[in-house]
């Protein structure tokens, strides 16, 4: 919004509104502004690491309680704020309400998940999150029309309300068993849990997974440090791979600063913060439940597979189009320009059923219990770093890559896909506290795993 651009950032306003000798490119270079934009990521990193400890020894629903108070606190820094410290300030404590939120709501929903329906629930958690970047862009919209030029407060003290819903709804839930467990090893408490989430009276074979999956567990005092060893490396690999092409997708391009793309092909603020709600939104929304509805009948890898490709040709189709069409200074056609929108939709739709959801889904349900709190926080650490790195670095690459920036992340999303195919175990339908099974039958991973079995039995033998 130009009000807030003006009042925080009067460098990037007077290159957008004033200096017409600047590149298209680089209107929007401004360290200040990837700095408030990516400032979140970097509590949010902080967040996660301190959520695994809150999560294994305080259980699931504090860490989402401890997320949801913070949200609150960073959406009333956000709307009171007269500095830029105030402002960076209130989003740090919203990095700290994301990084406990995505350490332990996953973990949540995979736990609390019947095995056939984890992916459709836990795919829920980023349709929840496409609702919301939905809401929050047609927000925008509506508050940018706002006279006086205040409307940016409203926009940002709004993140109040799904807090809220977040804050008041951790008090009534209830532990996931596998936590009750793990921290309390009441077996009868688990088990009525256990018919209460399934809805069936007869749940021992799970309750005895659990059981054992606990009794490992317990059996580790440092996650972080068993983590990396080699039993676990299948599982560790995919926790700082799969989060780490996530962001280098390219959908910061379209997600952070849609906005901005927006107004780089000459459409007006209006024009542009509509556009951004419709794709960044409306398509997360719908294809997320797409891939709620396929990723339990097709599987985590066909997903993956297709939205890749598809995500691949349409970057492959705006780089060539912008660097044919769009020079450091003009626009572009009209018809142009709606080509350009046709295919950010196409990538954003590919990766909203595909890389979006899946990325979390996977992780969250692919460790043992006894490193899964540590290894969903190295994955949503992961995830934040690399978040705030393409977030610092995007704009600066946009002004000196130019149309090519979209050629570097299709390679990147080529080279992730490739991965993918060769290296995911399909997961769909596999018991969360059976899931070590899948490793020891994969192609590649199960050398790795063999290998950790054969030298623990020559050790029993020797012992």
């Amino acid at each position: 919004m130009e009000p807030f651009l003006k009042k925080f950032f009067p460098e990037v306003y007077k290159n957008m509104r004033e200096d017409t000798k600047v590149s298209n490119y680089c209107k929007f270079d401004s360290q200040l502004l990837t700095t408030f934009t990516s400032s979140l990521y970097i509590t949010g990193i902080l967040g996660s690491l301190i959520a695994s400890s809150v999560t294994r020894a305080l259980g699931r629903k504090v860490s989402i309680l401890i997320g949801g108070v913070a949200f609150l606190a960073g959406s009333a820094l956000g709307g009171s704020a007269f500095n830029i410290y105030m402002l960076i300030f209130g989003r740090l404590l919203l990095g700290v309400g994301i990084g406990f939120g995505n350490q332990s709501v996953p973990l949540y929903l995979s736990e609390m998940a019947p095995p056939k329906y984890r992916g459709t629930f836990n795919i829920g958690f980023q349709l929840c999150g496409a609702i919301g970047v939905l809401s929050a862009n047609l927000l925008n919209y509506g508050t940018q029309k706002i006279k006086g030029g205040w409307g940016w407060r409203i926009s940002l003290a709004m993140a109040a309300a799904p807090a809220s819903i977040l804050t008041i709804g951790a008090i009534f839930l209830p532990e996931t068993p596998n936590s009750i467990i793990q921290r309390s090893n009441d077996h009868q408490k688990a088990q009525k849990m256990l018919q209460r989430v399934r809805g069936i009276a007869d749940v021992e074979a799970e309750l005895n997974d659990l059981i054992r999956a606990s009794s490992i567990s317990k059996s580790i005092t440092h996650p972080f440090k068993n983590i990396v060893q080699r039993k676990y490396r299948p599982q560790l690999v995919m926790a700082i791979l799969i989060p780490f092409f996530q962001q280098v997708t390219g959908i910061n391009i379209v997600g952070l600063y849609s906005p901005v793309l927006f107004r780089t092909l000459k459409l007006g603020e209006s024009t542009s913060l509509l556009l951004s709600a419709l794709v960044a939104g409306g398509m997360g929304t719908v294809f997320a439940i797409v891939s709620m509805i396929l990723a339990d009948k097709f599987g985590r890898k066909v997903l993956f597979l297709v939205g890749g490709i598809q995500m691949l040709v349409s970057q492959v189709m705006i780089g060539s189009i912008m660097a044919a069409q769009l020079g450091d200074r003009g626009g572009f056609s009209e018809g142009y320009a709606y080509l350009i929108l046709v295919m950010v939709c196409l990538y954003s739709s590919g990766y909203c059923y595909s890389w979006g959801p899946l990325a979390w889904l996977v992780p969250s349900e692919i460790f043992p219990l006894e490193i899964r709190s540590a290894g969903q926080s190295i994955t949503v650490a992961v995830n934040f770093l690399f978040t705030f790195l393409t977030a610092q670095t995007f704009l600066p690459m946009l002004c000196h890559f130019k149309a090519g920036i979209f050629f570097f992340f299709g390679g990147l999303v080529l080279i992730m896909t490739t991965f993918m195919h060769f290296f995911l175990p399909e997961t769909k339908n596999v018991p969360i506290e059976q899931m070590d099974k899948v490793w020891r039958e994969h192609w590649f991973w199960m050398k790795i795993v063999e290998d950790v079995g054969e030298e623990s039995k020559k050790i029993q033998q020797a012992l």
